[in-house]
């Protein structure tokens, strides 16, 4: 938009910028500025309307982006080559002339001036795309338009780095559970590799004490078969338990011999006629004596009644 060739400069340096506030409109066009005065401005909060025009600023501190008081600001005619990256802080801003810098696309938050409704971005060297939304702003109308569609394209804009960001966040979470699955499928090899070498380890141990208990059994059996061959049986042993045997077989046969011809005395001395006989006399004593005795015990009697004579 045309300046008004009628603007008066304002005051010297050497004023106050208080003094040059004239209502809510403070005047610092003209004024050789090569950086904003934001510590001044921000005392000045009465000062809503702020003109910098014709002045040689390059950028915008960000604490520029602090007077969120400001609602219409004219930066015309600088050397500005970017603005702040909140620029969008400045909520109550309705009013932007930017004609004639050196700007080549606004920041991203430039979106939330949702109070915007007039804006000049003519004489920038503005990248093709931001350049046809603007337009001219050669009237009010056009220039309104202009804050319109530059609004709405920064939205796009906002909206696509939104999802872009969120697209690289899905990648950077779908990349971390990657790398926690990796992590907790190595985690589980190492595991099992433990587990299995324990149980490796086990069946060693096991195979060892196996093997060791077998060598003891053996150990054992060869010790008890030792012993039983280092016992050989003497010649001499075995000729006095032969002799020791057949002894007995026959002081046995001299007893059963003698025992008959006993029986065999005291049948005839008591079925013969020879009962008269000294011999027989004397046996037939013993045997009534012997009887006699016998009849005193009744478990001897028993065991003699159950004897049968010829």
């Amino acid at each position: 938009m045309p300046k008004n060739s009628g603007k008066q400069a304002a005051p010297g340096p050497g004023l106050g910028l208080r003094e040059r506030l004239d209502g809510h409109e403070l005047d610092l066009s003209l004024s050789g500025l090569s950086e904003a005065p934001v510590r001044e401005l921000a005392a000045l909060p009465k000062a809503t309307i702020l003109d910098l025009s014709c002045n040689c600023l390059v950028t915008l501190p960000p604490e520029f982006c602090n007077l969120t008081h400001l609602i219409k600001l004219d930066l015309s005619k600088n050397q500005l080559q970017e603005l702040p990256s909140d620029f969008g802080r400045l909520l109550n801003l309705q009013h932007l002339d930017l004609y004639n810098n050196k700007l080549i696309s606004l920041p991203v938050s430039f979106a939330q001036l949702k109070n915007l409704k007039w804006l000049d971005l003519k004489g920038n060297p503005l990248d093709s795309a931001l350049k046809k939304v603007a337009g001219d702003c050669l009237d009010e109308k056009q220039c309104k338009q202009s804050a319109a569609n530059v609004l709405r394209y920064m939205k796009t804009i906002q909206s696509e780095q939104d999802r872009e960001k969120q697209r690289r966040l899905q990648v950077e979470r779908e990349m971390e559970k990657r790398r926690e699955a990796e992590l907790r499928a190595k985690e589980a090899r190492e595991r099992e590799l433990r587990k299995r070498e324990k149980m490796e380890e086990k069946e060693r141990r096991r195979k060892e004490y196996d093997a060791q208990k077998l060598q003891r059994l053996n150990e054992t059996k060869e010790q008890s078969y030792g012993g039983v061959l280092e016992k050989p049986v003497s010649s001499t042993s075995l000729s006095a338990s032969q002799k020791k045997h057949s002894f007995c077989q026959v002081l046995l046969k001299v007893l059963l011999f003698l025992l008959l011809c006993t029986v065999a005395t005291v049948v005839m001395c008591r079925r013969t006629e020879l009962p008269h006989k000294q011999l027989c006399s004397t046996v037939n004593h013993l045997y009534e004596d012997a009887l006699y005795a016998l009849q005193r015990n009744e478990a001897l009697q028993r065991m003699l009644r159950s004897i049968q004579f010829p």
